[in-house]
């Protein structure tokens, strides 16, 4: 959430942007709630002075204008404490709906049609064939299989069977030996001129399952839209990897020297893809359940966007080793999500659909998320405040298998296995 303080010296501008990301808030009334509280706070605290001075005072056998003077003093705490309770949840509820406010070089807009194309890389390979879709290049192995899951889980599930099963197991190894390797963070850090450490990514198995309070404090809980929650208990499925990594360290205090943390986590993931009925009904672009490599970083307030740009160029270095051609999207503010202060896509070419398709989101939250999970940094001055948090998809694998089906098939319908991707598959050059 944000700080109130930049709310309070900043009413306008918080008005404009969160309008802008298509959120209503009521600033105003958070103000007012405020400064009710201030003033009720400040009272609060001089009748507990008056209480502690008047106990000093008292004699070991009070008289009865002193327990009297003491029985006021205390009906006044307990009823002040009465009328604040009610305020300070109003208060935080107003506080914690109000979004992130975007970086200045997030572009203007309401929707994904304002979002703008960075660039485009990569060459769209010329077939001498019409292409297919992923889900028509699956009939011939019945490699995914929609039809059984749908008897046993309803739509929208999949089993994925044999080669593809073992193609996606050769990205993960693939995927976490470059993000474990020092010099290709270096590597990365020095082609876009970062000023960062080439820590590498710690690859990391995070729960599946998350507590409500957890949860909520990640601002990224959205039960009616996106996740399953389990009718017995206050725990929710995770929707991404990084829904339980960003809390980790929750009520926490980091050392600043161990800064940055930077994993790398692998989740089967759930989303309940309420609200899009009838959108991408074929294949394994729109599931309720798939795999998913995540990366999250913590950071220094200093170094926060500079992380947030390595996400970036770690995303498109892992699509430029697979070859696939991409562009590059500046998500604008309406786009870019309630705790996000910038955001950015990757998008694959897919020839069998000819169209680009989202593959990654980067977002950088700033200390918008910390703020909410009261994660900190201790300086190495002793002085303490709220680190900075990133998170980016590394690959979701129905999207990437989809991506590498449509742009590695053959005519006679077989998929060639990238280069980067042979030696985990025994050497097989298609499957």
């Amino acid at each position: 959430m944000l700080d109130i303080q930049y709310v309070r010296d900043n009413p306008e501008l918080v008005k404009q942007k969160s309008i802008q990301k298509n959120i209503q808030v009521d600033v105003d009334k958070l103000l007012a709630l405020d400064a009710e509280i201030k003033s009720i706070q400040q009272n609060l605290e001089s009748l507990r002075n008056q209480r502690n001075l008047l106990n000093g005072q008292i004699s070991s056998k009070p008289n009865q204008e002193e327990i009297d003077k003491a029985t006021e003093i205390k009906n006044k705490v307990i009823d002040l404490e009465k009328k604040i309770e009610p305020l300070n949840l109003e208060y935080n509820k107003i506080l914690k709906s109000i979004p992130n406010m975007p970086l200045d070089d997030v572009p203007q807009g309401a929707s994904e049609a304002d979002n703008v194309v960075v660039k485009k890389v990569g060459e769209i390979k010329k077939l001498d064939f019409v292409p297919k879709n992923h889900w028509e290049l699956s009939f011939a192995d019945a490699s995914i299989d929609k039809v059984r899951a749908a008897k046993i889980a309803g739509s929208r599930f999949v089993y994925i069977k044999g080669s593809l099963v073992e193609l996606q197991f050769a990205i993960i190894q693939w995927t976490m030996h470059q993000l474990a390797d020092e010099r290709v963070i270096e590597k990365l850090i020095q082609e876009n001129n970062l000023k960062l450490v080439s820590k590498p990514f710690i690859p990391i198995l995070p729960p599946a399952l998350i507590n409500t309070k957890a949860y909520e404090a990640t601002t990224r809980l959205d039960a009616e839209e996106t996740t399953y929650k389990l009718s017995d208990d206050e725990l929710w499925l995770n929707a991404s990897a990084e829904h339980s990594l960003c809390n980790m360290y929750m009520d926490e205090i980091v050392d600043e020297k161990v800064l940055p943390i930077r994993y790398l986590g692998y989740a089967t993931s759930f989303r309940r893809e309420a609200g899009t009925y009838g959108k991408d009904t074929e294949g394994t672009i729109r599931m309720h359940q798939f795999d998913k490599l995540e990366m999250e970083i913590f950071s220094t307030p200093e170094t926060g966007l500079d992380e947030h740009k390595l996400a970036i160029a770690v995303d498109e270095y892992l699509v430029k080793q697979l070859d696939l051609p991409y562009q590059l999207l500046q998500k604008c503010i309406g786009e870019i999500g309630k705790p996000n202060a910038r955001g950015v896509d990757i998008e694959v070419w897919f020839p069998g659909q000819q169209k680009y398709r989202e593959t990654h989101t980067a977002d950088y939250m700033t200390d918008y998320q910390a703020r909410s999970l009261r994660t900190r940094l201790r300086r190495q001055n002793g002085s303490v405040e709220y680190l900075h948090t990133n998170d980016a998809t590394a690959f979701a694998f129905p999207r990437l298998l989809a991506a590498i089906m449509e742009n590695y098939q053959t005519e006679d319908g077989h998929v060639i296995v990238p280069l980067v991707l042979r030696p985990y598959m025994n050497n097989k050059d298609q499957v």
